[in-house]
């Protein structure tokens, strides 16, 4: 991708940022490789310079090297010699291209991450969440409609009336957040006269829980579980409206201000990068979130009132869309990273075609030590490494397999059936789209290995991954 200091995307104030963090960023290089070529010296080297000037320079290299280390690298007091590391320095000039520290690959795809990516909520639409939220909390619907019954007719009517009293439960939830919007809503007497409302609080609820799986964990079930039954025909037919409302991306919020040309803006990666502090020192850190702020604010003057939609993008909508971003590649460092560093680990300390003795050997035998399986050395290091693979391309196509998941869900054409499983009494349904890109995933993992041990079967619509809420559900417990 175009670096930053490319000339078509250049204004006047970042062409002097630019050139003074150059010219600061090549001369902390220059005094960085004197202060490791001080430490090599012996000591015997200093007790026969005479030259003044040999000294000053060397005094100030080692100062240098003082106040650009940690306070963890000094250690009792005495400086130790550290091994140059390229991520601990300021970003050089050569450096100053849009490249993601914790976000490799195709990551910089923006176009293409973004259908995926949640929207942050806004500061006014927390209101409505916090009213879907304490309504999921307080209902039992699942309990009531998860019952074997052998009439239609009879499970029918027990959806739409939990339906129509989890809406009730919501409408006089409003009153207490706007009293006119709530007393409009129960006034009418008719829900569908509300149906954008209705649709717009159960799309928020999901945005929440992809954003932030650790939140609504069994209030999401049970919505998920309605949402589901609302996109029955014969209970569309009674309800008179959806309750479905597509889910708003990135994408789909620059699409409709007529702005997706943003995605392709060069200081984009670096606006919305993840800082990591792990082998930084305070000036580095301090560096690389100074460059962050002067790309986002960059970006956001650049982009600001732009736009063929209505209406054109706000400041506010820059900085939003940034957010998102940003949350997604924060996500991606905190739970795609440790596979990689974790496969780093497996590479350097264990070869896979040797049998090391113990205990560097990776061997298991049935019964010892709570193994299940016996495998060699050479087994083991297959199974660690493909499980490791398949966990972190999991972790990057996480947004897509949950938005996957709920269109599975929540499809007309795929309704499920009540039965019971190895887990009880469970929704039973298909899940082709989630489980398509399950194979590809499975089939890129596969890609580079150069065996495959075990099975390869992806469990889904069966006993045993009932449905893609399972599914998705069971990765975030591993997460």
């Amino acid at each position: 991708m175009t670096g930053i200091d490319s000339e078509d995307t250049k204004t006047d104030d970042e062409d002097g940022f630019l050139n003074v963090s150059k010219t600061k960023a090549l001369e902390e290089e220059e005094r960085r490789r004197e202060f490791d070529a001080i430490l090599k010296k012996p000591v015997s080297h200093w007790s026969g310079v005479d030259s003044e000037e040999e000294l000053k320079a060397a005094l100030s290299a080692l100062l240098f090297g003082l106040r650009s280390s940690t306070p963890d690298s000094l250690g009792d007091g005495t400086l130790e010699k550290q091994t140059p590391d390229r991520s601990s320095r300021p970003l050089s000039a050569v450096s100053i291209s849009y490249q993601n520290f914790a976000a490799p690959e195709d990551d910089q795809q923006y176009e293409r991450r973004s259908e995926f990516i949640p929207l942050r909520i806004s500061d006014q639409e927390r209101s409505l969440l916090a009213t879907v939220e304490a309504a999921l909390d307080v209902s039992d619907y699942t309990d009531k409609v998860d019952i074997l019954i052998f009439s239609n007719a009879k499970m029918r009517e027990i959806i739409r009336t939990q339906i129509m009293d989890f809406l009730s439960i919501v409408s006089g939830l409003l009153i207490s957040n706007n009293f006119a919007k709530g007393k409009k809503v129960l006034s009418s007497g008719d829900f569908a006269d509300h149906a954008e409302l209705f649709q717009k609080v159960f799309e928020l609820a999901r945005r929440q829980k992809i954003s932030n799986p650790e939140k609504l964990r069994t209030e999401y079930g049970k919505m998920i579980y309605m949402l589901q039954d609302s996109q029955n025909r014969d209970i569309l037919k009674e309800l008179k409206f959806s309750l479905m409302k597509p889910l708003e991306t990135v994408r789909t919020f620059l699409e409709e201000r007529g702005c997706l040309e943003l995605l392709g803006d060069p200081a984009l990666e670096m606006a919305t990068r993840d800082i990591s502090t792990v082998s930084k020192n305070r000036e580095n850190i301090a560096w690389e979130l100074d460059q962050k702020a002067r790309c986002r604010d960059a970006i956001v003057k650049r982009w600001v009132g732009k736009g063929s939609g209505t209406p054109a993008l706000s400041e506010n909508d820059i900085v939003r869309v940034l957010e998102s971003i940003g949350d997604s590649n924060s996500f991606l460092r905190s739970v795609r990273d440790p596979c990689d560093e974790m496969i780093g680990y497996l590479k350097k300390y264990f070869k896979k075609d040797e049998a090391p003795e113990k205990p560097y050997s990776l061997s298991i035998a049935y019964g010892r030590g709570g193994a299940r399986l016996t495998h060699t050395h050479k087994q083991q290091y297959n199974y660690v490494l493909q499980s490791l693979l398949m966990w972190r391309e999991v972790a990057s196509d996480m947004y897509k397999l949950w938005y996957l998941a709920e269109k599975d869900l929540l499809s007309a054409d795929h309704q499920y059936s009540l039965r019971s499983s190895l887990q009880g009494l469970c929704r039973i349904q298909s899940a082709p789209n989630v489980s398509k890109a399950m194979k590809e995933i499975l089939s890129r993992v596969k890609a580079k290995t150069s065996s495959w041990v075990g099975s390869w079967v992806v469990h889904l619509g069966d006993h045993n991954v009932p449905n893609a809420f399972i599914f998705i559900d069971k990765y975030n417990q591993v997460r």
